[in-house]
């Protein structure tokens, strides 16, 4: 077929994306799964969509990693890298050593020279940064313990692209290849450079000192000038700006540009700016993650995986499995608990991105067979497609061990000491609700049915057990029977409704006062007979609500005195209304009309009357806030 233009390659990108990656989120698959599968289906293997020019895609593709890490690298401040300095050496740097280590053993053992064996360990041994954070991002994992050690590793790993990329000239010399040819490859460094590794490092340090000195002393007053033409589009420009500099300019020197716009983002982390700049970049970062993944998909040979299918499986296998048991070995010695070391090794299995671009120096090297690489990249690319299945059976594993911890908990005696409080859900709702119970110094039984959280509580001197509170036999047991008050504060409306329902029916005596989650949840857990129910952002909407007010220049008083009005009329509407929400939903819509209009007029005849007050107090002399002398 012929080679398809712009418009014809952008339509059928982007359409893969649009219908691929919704339903592989549907069912549950993850974003980049359905990438991956996207770019199979549009390949030259398949449907046949997109030909030849997937490698200068590629190439273009992998600026979303740079992107990525330039976005990564405006969380951490320099102070914040200190901190980590010992995971991101030591748990880092142990993790590449060891996983080289074993990976070019076994490719020893499989009849590959020492040399092509250090390639490959090398190789091998990084991970996905762009799968890895991505995955952990839209399951909620990034800011937990195993988030931040993989965050960790994948940091090191891509420091350590650096010198690998250096070393690849002098294994190509030791591979045999002729002087000539091998002074070619040792001169031939990184993306074409002609410096040596000491000659990278030094100027890698001055330009480390000269992007710390811009960030503090010009880019504040450049981007204050470019922000003063509130023109979005040039700001958004000057942004790609900045990272498409720091990345061609340590691509220059032959270092690694996902690098340079990484620390690009760390001098810039402190800047006022860093927000904006975050929200220019994403989109595009995004989009280039995306198109990075599908292209991954396309180049998939799935010719060459249909003839060595089984080589392929044990390799991929193999790889997965060595890696594996190292993150593992190495999550254990630095103290993590089991789920989170096991998350921390399924997410981290894999080989990752920047093996495309070693084996690219590999092959223009001589380091490696042409033949070795189309197969080892397939390995590659099998992995990273396997890493979203590996992380959903992570999901579901660590579901039904939380299930096994609840029916364990029915065997651990829950000491009630007779307290009077039962909170259910101890998370950032129920935590304020039981504070302010043991402070003024009623005992209260908690219950949830996160391990994390529990653990945290208990750190902090609360006694917090585990279970589900939808489980009629685990709330007799924390004593219901005697308890004179149920809080039920878990997160989600269903679970709400199911604890209300059962304790109604097992525990009369008790009163229920819980959370909803909005306006109609509230009148269903009143037809559910509820004593107290509260919306769980009304309280602190309305107190917002006084702060807008003010910062508008509505004094102090008449702000405050609007929200009790407010809150008030908004109460009594809800009960007012209760009625024909559950008979008469057209006439329900109508009186709330009515009601809103109701409370307009209210707050604005409030409004006049204060303004006369104020009038009349100015004639006779007396403020508002003076008391009257006789």
């Amino acid at each position: 077929m012929s080679e398809p233009g712009l418009l014809q390659q952008s339509l059928v990108y982007l359409g893969a994306a649009v219908v691929a990656v919704p339903l592989a989120r549907r069912l549950g698959l993850g974003s980049v799964l359905g990438y991956l599968i996207a770019g199979v289906l549009v390949g030259p293997f398949v449907f046949q969509l997109v030909g030849s020019e997937q490698d200068e895609v590629l190439h273009f593709a992998e600026f979303g990693v740079v992107m990525m890490l330039f976005l990564v690298g405006l969380e951490l401040r320099p102070s914040r890298l200190w901190q980590m300095r010992v995971s991101i050496l030591g748990l880092g740097g142990l993790q590449v050593l060891l996983s080289t280590i074993l990976i070019a053993g076994v490719a020893i053992l499989l009849g590959q020279s020492h040399s092509a064996a250090l390639a490959i360990g090398l190789i091998m041994s990084l991970s996905s940064t762009a799968i890895v954070l991505q995955s952990l991002s839209e399951r909620g994992l990034l800011r937990t313990s195993p988030g931040q050690s993989s965050f960790s590793v994948l940091l090191f790993q891509d420091i350590a692209v650096i010198p690998m990329l250096a070393v690849l000239p002098f294994l190509a010399a030791d591979h045999g290849q002729s002087g000539a040819a091998s002074k070619v490859a040792v001169e031939g460094a990184a993306h074409g450079a002609t410096l040596s590794p000491s000659q990278q490092a030094l100027y890698l340090l001055v330009i480390v000192v000269v992007m710390v000195l811009f960030a503090r002393f010009l880019a504040r007053p450049a981007f204050r000038f470019i922000a003063e033409a509130r023109l979005p589009e040039v700001f958004t420009a000057a942004a790609l700006l900045l990272v498409v500099a720091l990345s061609f300019v340590m691509q220059s020197i032959g270092v690694s540009p996902a690098l340079g716009a990484f620390v690009g983002g760390v001098v810039l982390a402190d800047s006022e700016f860093r927000h904006e700049l975050e929200s220019n970049i994403e989109p595009f970062k995004g989009l280039l993650l995306g198109l990075f993944f599908i292209t991954v998909g396309a180049t998939m040979d799935l010719d060459l995986l249909l003839m060595e299918w089984r080589q392929i499986l044990l390799l991929t296998s193999l790889l997965l499995l060595l890696k594996f048991s190292v993150l593992l070995v190495l999550g254990k010695r630095f103290g993590m608990q089991y789920m989170n070391n096991l998350l921390f090794a399924v997410a981290l299995c894999q080989s990752g991105e920047f093996a495309f671009v070693l084996f690219s120096s590999a092959r223009s090297f001589g380091v490696l067979e042409n033949d070795l690489i189309d197969l080892l990249t397939l390995v590659v690319a099998m992995s990273m497609v396997v890493t979203p299945v590996l992380m959903i059976a992570y999901g579901r594993y660590s579901l039904r061990a939380a299930d096994r911890n609840t029916q364990e908990a029915d065997e651990e005696v829950i000491e009630s000491d007779d307290n009077q409080a039962i909170i259910a859900g101890y998370g950032r709702f129920g935590q304020i609700v039981g504070r302010l119970l043991n402070a003024n110094g009623y005992g209260v039984t908690l219950l949830d049915h996160d391990p994390g959280q529990i653990e945290i509580a208990r750190v902090f001197g609360f006694k917090v057990y585990y279970g589900d509170a939808t489980r009629m036999d685990l709330l007799h047991t924390a004593g219901a029977d005697e308890a004179k008050i149920l809080v039920v504060a878990v997160e989600g409306e269903d679970d709400i409704n199911r604890i209300v329902t059962q304790a109604r029916k097992h525990f009369p005596h008790l009163r229920i006062l819980t959370r909803a989650y909005d306006r109609q949840h509230v009148y269903k857990l009143m037809a559910m007979g509820c004593a107290v129910v509260r919306r769980e952002t009304f309280a602190s909407a309305v107190e917002l609500g006084v702060d807008a007010l003010k910062a508008l220049g509505v004094e102090a008083a008449a702000a405050e005195r609007s929200a009790r009005m407010f809150r008030e009329h908004d109460e009594q509407t809800l009960t007012d209304l209760y009625e024909l929400w559950e008979k008469d939903h057209e006439n329900y819509v109508v009186e709330s009309r009515a009601k809103r209009e109701e409370l307009a007029r209210l707050l604005k005849a409030d409004d006049a009357g204060s303004e006369n007050a104020s009038a009349d107090d100015a004639t006779t002399g007396v403020s508002s806030g003076d008391a009257v002398q006789p």
